[in-house]
């Protein structure tokens, strides 16, 4: 059982565990761990499992030993009083020889056990019903406002307001620092905060949906370029972040502007939109889903990240999956891994919603692996059938990859485009030293 197909949330556990392990408990703890395991993954109950709430019995804690303290004080008492660092060495050996722990009560240990489980148990049950009704709150459209200081986070602790703990002096209270804006400006500049936020230089939701509305007219009718867009995109991200707003509305602002973002090239940008939706999508905040899991399969395919991917693959639901978006990213990840170079470009030019602005980091890589075969396969090959066979728009264009990646082994060089030839055995080797130079690395800017 490879631990490549385990959940994240029993990583996260297993992490943990070891974390706690010490020299007195590792055989027992590793060996427990390897039981639960074991027992889950016969039981196919790995993903299913509420992994943070399950307790090793290894790791609860320990009774204190109970020491016989008579029979230590009568040794004391027999020992003379000397000062000599030998007759102290003596006398602590001895004494150290006579302590007696009781740990024969086995039932008392194993009721004490069942106590912790059973708190553990009902404090994990407290959290939940407590954290699920915070978390209906601040789903609802006015949720930002809560700004009164028992509707804050905190909200959810086991814990009532009398025997509240203290929190760490060292960790920055958030609900401190959430306000409720009051500026009127549309329009706003993004600056990185440095200090404190000022309701004055915020804007309220309200105003924050006139902005976004406003901000997909202009961009629609092509009244503004893209440097302006992004910046008013990231002012208004910045002040639904200040403002604790995690709504539709919030999902419906990063999904624009990750697609303004592909549309323009901004992959810095596109990668920060898509990491903040993927907490948000995971808070059940709806949204569309299905288009951006289709996304980050094909960037997950760009950064050849095989790990990653199969493991978001494998969690893929089955709505996710009928979905015709994610589909045909699944069908670029089987062309892909089988080398069918032909299927995969075809792919290129079905590519649905904004597919293709993402193959375009890649298809150039694919084009040249595409490149290695076919020279090893042919001896001479013409450019009409590169041009179709890679997807190129027209033949320029086909001509144009070629001399831009030094491959113009040409046997009539001087002929029109609909006529030339590439002579494939002196372009081989060429065609691999490209890839290694240029491809075999793989740079994704912005990548979190």
């Amino acid at each position: 059982m490879s631990t490549e197909s385990w959940p994240p949330p029993l990583k996260e556990w297993v992490a943990k565990c070891l974390g706690q392990i010490t020299d007195s408990n590792r055989a027992e703890v590793q060996a427990e761990l390897k039981q639960v395991i074991s027992e889950a993954f016969a039981a196919q109950t790995l993903w299913t499992t509420d992994w943070a709430g399950v307790q090793l019995k290894s790791l609860l804690p320990k009774p204190p030993p109970v020491f016989n303290t008579l029979k230590r004080k009568s040794i004391e008492t027999a020992l003379p009083t000397t000062n000599s660092k030998k007759a102290k060495k003596e006398k602590l050996k001895n004494a150290a020889a006579t302590y007696t722990t009781d740990f024969n009560d086995q039932a008392a240990l194993n009721r004490r056990a069942e106590r912790f489980q059973r708190e553990h148990e009902i404090e994990k049950n407290k959290n939940a019903r407590n954290g699920g009704a915070a978390a209906i709150k601040a789903n609802q459209q006015n949720g930002h406002l809560f700004n009164n200081r028992s509707l804050s986070s905190r909200s959810g602790s086991p814990y009532t307001a009398q025997d509240e703990p203290e929190g760490d002096p060292n960790v920055i209270d958030w609900d401190r620092y959430t306000i409720v804006g009051t500026s009127q400006d549309i329009f706003k500049d993004y600056l990185r905060l440095t200090s404190e936020p000022k309701p004055e230089t915020i804007r309220p939701y309200a105003v924050l949906q006139k902005t976004l509305t406003e901000l997909k007219s202009r961009w629609r009718e092509h009244q503004v370029k893209y440097p302006w867009i992004c910046n008013q995109f990231k002012s208004l991200r910045q002040d639904l972040t200040v403002q604790r707003i995690k709504n539709e509305f919030t999902v419906q602002v990063y999904e624009i502007h990750a697609r303004i973002a592909l549309e323009s090239n901004d992959m810095v940008e596109y990668n920060q939109c898509q990491a903040t939706l993927k907490t948000l999508y995971e808070l059940g905040i709806p949204g569309k889903v299905e288009e951006f899991t289709a996304y980050r399969i094909l960037m997950l395919l760009h950064g050849r990240n095989r790990s990653e991917l199969n493991l978001y693959v494998g969690q893929l639901t089955p709505k996710q999956k009928a979905d015709k978006a994610v589909q045909h990213a699944l069908a670029v990840q089987r062309a892909q891994s089988m080398g069918n170079y032909h299927k995969l470009c075809e792919l290129y030019l079905q590519a649905p919603n904004m597919g293709a602005y993402i193959m375009d980091h890649f298809i150039d890589r694919e084009r040249i692996k595409a490149m290695m075969v076919i020279t090893k396969a042919y001896k001479t090959i013409p450019l009409s059938f590169l041009q179709s066979t890679l997807a190129f728009d027209n033949l320029e264009e086909a001509r144009t990859f070629l001399v831009e990646h030094r491959i113009t082994f040409f046997t009539n060089p001087n002929s029109p485009d609909s006529e030339k030839v590439l002579d494939c055995k002196p372009a081989m080797a060429e065609v691999a030293r490209v890839f290694e130079d240029k491809y075999r690395k793989v740079t994704i800017k912005g990548a979190i």
